[in-house]
């Protein structure tokens, strides 16, 4: 059911990742997103590695030990079998012994040959961090170098002579309807007051004396 949950995610994410190169395919930034996911895959299938070859190292080490441990037991058995001039079992444990002691030398030495290559693939493993993470920083750059070149782009159209020139036309044509509107708007105050003036003398003329 884990591996089903993990295809469909997946597959739903590279289905996004791919509608979002088409909408910018033709955008150099999408092949440097392409490059930086490429390199996050690889990075966690060589963790993935690592860990494995840590659970190997971890496994020779558990063999050498066991095999260490016999050898120690049947010499012990050797002399033992000598003390009691039992020839028989003291031939079967010393046979014993030297097997053992042939196995514990190989899986030293294997376990030392994996303690070697841990270390090694550990110092490639944290160079590819830090190619990965330079390259994080790189693509931040480059957004931000993308960014401000558009600000200026702007900036250069809204600051333009030719722009500048359409929008005094513009301002100029806002002026002289807001002129005339205020013209309207005193006139109209004016007629009103002059209107009141004359309604107040025809009242006073209306009273009786």
């Amino acid at each position: 059911m884990t591996n089903i949950f993990t295809r469909l995610k997946d597959t739903i994410t590279a289905d996004i990742h791919h509608m979002l190169d088409q909408k910018e395919e033709k955008h150099p930034m999408t092949h440097l997103n392409q490059y930086i996911r490429k390199c996050e895959d690889e990075v966690k299938k060589l963790k993935s590695l690592i860990e494995k070859q840590y659970h190997i190292q971890r496994e020779y080490q558990k063999e050498w030990h066991k095999a260490k441990q016999m050898v120690e037991k049947r010499t012990q058995q050797v002399a033992l079998a000598e003390a009691h001039d039992r020839l028989d079992l003291q031939e079967e444990a010393q046979a014993d012994v030297e097997t053992y002691q042939a196995r514990a030398e190989q899986l030293k030495s294997m376990y030392d040959q994996a303690t070697t290559h841990i270390a090694d693939i550990e110092l490639k493993y944290e160079k590819m961090q830090h190619q990965l993470k330079d390259l994080y920083v790189k693509r931040l750059e480059l957004r931000g170098r993308e960014n401000l070149a558009r600000v200026h782009h702007g900036l250069n159209h809204v600051l333009n002579p030719d722009q500048l020139e359409k929008s005094q036309v513009t301002f100029k044509d806002v002026e002289a309807y807001i002129e005339r509107l205020e013209n309207k708007t005193k006139t109209q105050h004016r007629q009103q007051t002059l209107d009141a003036r004359f309604a107040e003398l025809e009242e006073k003329d209306s009273i009786p004396h």
